[in-house]
């Protein structure tokens, strides 16, 4: 079965190609025009995916050797995310998928990051749990298998990325700040300043409001110099604290739930500490950990075509004509949301 499939859900143009669940081509695009403003701006975002999503298409095409009227399958994002954003990706792909008079599947964002890491590592041992952690979402969710999952906790407030970005943001970095701050991070004192764990609790819920206002107070009370010369400190002292408390979350997850593995995955799951972590507290409670290639933690095309392969094989038919949902809890799946 070739595969077409198109991810748009906010910032990412993205296109790839699969072949069963075999990835030949992946092209995926960044826009930069939010650099400037700090964050993601809605309408930008949609325009740029019209800008840029026919030639992405083609030239995942082009790298897979496959031309487009070969496409046995077409799937694209359908949510969550920017309605937009959202709107130009499936229409892109439905109006495709009509002109070739071939099969469209709408999938899940969530649900796609889920399976991503088996893009490498293959089939998972099931039960696994996974960590979530993106720009939007932080998550811990227990896999049984296809369309049975079972949320065990989440963010009360600001999802993990996004208190990266908005500190990043506080200290004078370029948006999205992910990445630099876990750079800059590392060359920091993690114990020069004291900020508190958030939800240092046995719940499997997350918070990080607090602990962003409190980079926000101690920055206040800093001349420019000084938080410019501190800035690996802080960042590292910030890090620290917020992955305390997902590392805290986590090992409660893990004993709850009985998982035959940890799993972590969406754009956070490439930041290198988190990792470290992660596989360190595996290894402590004898179970195997996996991420996905750092490709594939942002948001891409890979995991949208890799989980409709999976929903085809399984037989698992869901309405073509799903429309775009830009809040599409993923409690719902399995429960008649999607199912005809």
């Amino acid at each position: 079965m070739l595969i077409l499939s198109i991810e748009s859900s906010c910032d990412e143009s993205s296109a790839a190609i699969l072949q069963d669940s075999r990835l030949l081509a992946l092209e995926t695009r960044t826009q930069t025009v939010h650099r400037s403003y700090g964050g993601v701006v809605p309408e930008l975002a949609g325009r740029s995916h019209l800008q840029l999503m026919d030639a992405v298409v083609q030239t995942a095409a082009q790298q897979a050797g496959r031309a487009l009227v070969n496409v046995d399958l077409v799937a694209a994002t359908a949510g969550p995310g920017l309605v937009g954003s959202l709107l130009v990706g499936i229409n892109y792909a439905r109006g495709l998928a009509t002109a070739l008079d071939r099969p469209f599947r709408a999938v899940h964002h969530l649900e796609a990051h889920l399976w991503s890491a088996e893009l490498s590592a293959g089939e998972l041992p099931r039960p696994f749990l996974v960590l979530l952690v993106s720009g939007g979402h932080t998550l811990l969710i227990l896999v049984h298998g296809l369309r049975d999952y079972h949320v065990l906790g989440s963010t009360r407030d600001d999802a993990l990325g996004e208190a990266y970005d908005k500190v990043g943001k506080l200290l004078g970095l370029s948006f999205p700040a992910g990445a630099e701050v876990d750079r800059l991070a590392a060359e920091g004192d993690p114990t020069r300043f004291a900020f508190p764990v958030p939800m240092s609790d046995s719940s499997t819920d997350f918070s990080f409001s607090g602990l962003k206002t409190a980079v926000v107070y101690r920055v206040r009370n800093m001349s420019d110099t000084e938080a410019r010369k501190e800035t690996p400190d802080l960042l590292a002292s910030f890090q620290a604290a917020a992955l305390a408390s997902v590392m805290l979350k986590v090992e409660c997850a893990l004993q709850l739930s009985g998982s035959q593995a940890l799993v972590a995955a969406g754009g956070v799951a490439a930041n290198s500490q988190l990792r470290l972590r992660l596989r360190k507290l595996a290894a402590e409670r004898g179970v195997p950990c996996f991420f996905p290639e750092l490709e594939f933690c942002g948001d891409n095309a890979a995991m949208i075509g890799y989980l409709a392969w999976k929903l085809e094989t399984a037989g698992i038919r869901d309405r073509a004509s799903q429309p775009v949902r830009p809040r599409w809890p993923l409690e719902l799946l399995g429960a008649g949301d999607a199912s005809q």
